[in-house]
C-alpha cells in the first residue's frame, strides 16, 4: 500500500483539489481531506474509499447518514476524532442545504416545504412526525416531533396536536413526516390520521394546511393530491 508520499503528486487530493478545484475531486477523495490521516497500512484515499463504499454503508455518501457515533467507531481505522469528524460533516450538509431552502421557504407552497426539511428528514431510519405551527400571516411560530415509529391513528392523538396548536395561539397547522423506504406515496393509515385530524381541526378552528411526506429527495403534498379538498 502506498503511503501519501509515494503518490502521484494528480493522485494526492491535497494537491489535486488546489490545482484543479474541489469540484473535481470524487467523494472519497473529500472525505479524505476532511479526515486528513490515514492508518498503518492504509493510506487515507484508500481508507475513505473503505468507508464510503464497503457493505457496511451500503449506499455511498448517503449511507454515512444513518450511522451513528458507536457505529462509525466499530469500523476499522476509524475511532473518536474521525468519527466526530464525520458526524459533523453530516450536520454540516444538513444545515447547508436548509440555509440554502430558506429564503424560498414559503407556507402556502408545499415543495418549499418540502426542500426546507428534506436533509432532516430524509435520512430517519424511522418515520418520524413533525407539527408545524402558523400564524394568522401563515407564518412559523412553532414546530415540535410529535412521534417517532409507524404513523398511524391509534398513535397520533388529534387532542394533544390540538393542544400544543391552541397553546401557541396558532390557527392552522401542517403535519410532516417521511418515509424511510424512500418512497413518499401516502399509505392507508397516513391518509386514516390526515383525515381525522382535518375534521378535528375545522371542529375547533384549527385548519390542516396540509400533510406533506418526505421521501429521498422527492415529496408528496396530500392538499396537492386533493385528499383534504
Amino acid at each position: 500500500m502506498k503511503t501519501m508520499k509515494e503518490l502521484n503528486m494528480e493522485e494526492r487530493p491535497y494537491e489535486k483539489c488546489e490545482r484543479f478545484g474541489p469540484e473535481n475531486l470524487t467523494d472519497s477523495e473529500l472525505l479524505a481531506v476532511l479526515l486528513r490521516t490515514g492508518t498503518r497500512g492504509e493510506n487515507i484515499v484508500e481508507l475513505a474509499k473503505r468507508i464510503l463504499y464497503s457493505d457496511q454503508f451500503q449506499g455511498g455518501l448517503l449511507g454515512i447518514h444513518r450511522w451513528s457515533f458507536e457505529q462509525l467507531t466499530r469500523i476499522k481505522g476509524i475511532g473518536k476524532v474521525k468519527a466526530t469528524q464525520i458526524l459533523c460533516l453530516c450536520e454540516l450538509a444538513k444545515r447547508l442545504s436548509k440555509a440554502s431552502a430558506g429564503p424560498e421557504l414559503n407556507f402556502d407552497i408545499p415543495s418549499t416545504i418540502a426542500r426546507y426539511y428534506m436533509e432532516d428528514l430524509r435520512h430517519q431510519k424511522q418515520e418520524t412526525m413533525k407539527l408545524l405551527l402558523l400564524n394568522t400571516k401563515s407564518r412559523l411560530i412553532g414546530e415540535t416531533d410529535i412521534s417517532r415509529g409507524t404513523v398511524n391513528a391509534s398513535v397520533i392523538s388529534p387532542r394533544e396536536l390540538f393542544v400544543e396548536a391552541l397553546q401557541k395561539d396558532a390557527v392552522s397547522i401542517i403535519l410532516l413526516h417521511n418515509h424511510p423506504s424512500g418512497d413518499p406515496t401516502p399509505s392507508r393509515e397516513d391518509i386514516l390520521v390526515t383525515r381525522r385530524v382535518y375534521e378535528a381541526g375545522m371542529m375547533i378552528g384549527v385548519e390542516l394546511l396540509d400533510h406533506i411526506i418526505i421521501g429521498n429527495n422527492c415529496y408528496s403534498s396530500m392538499r396537492e393530491q386533493g385528499i383534504l379538498n
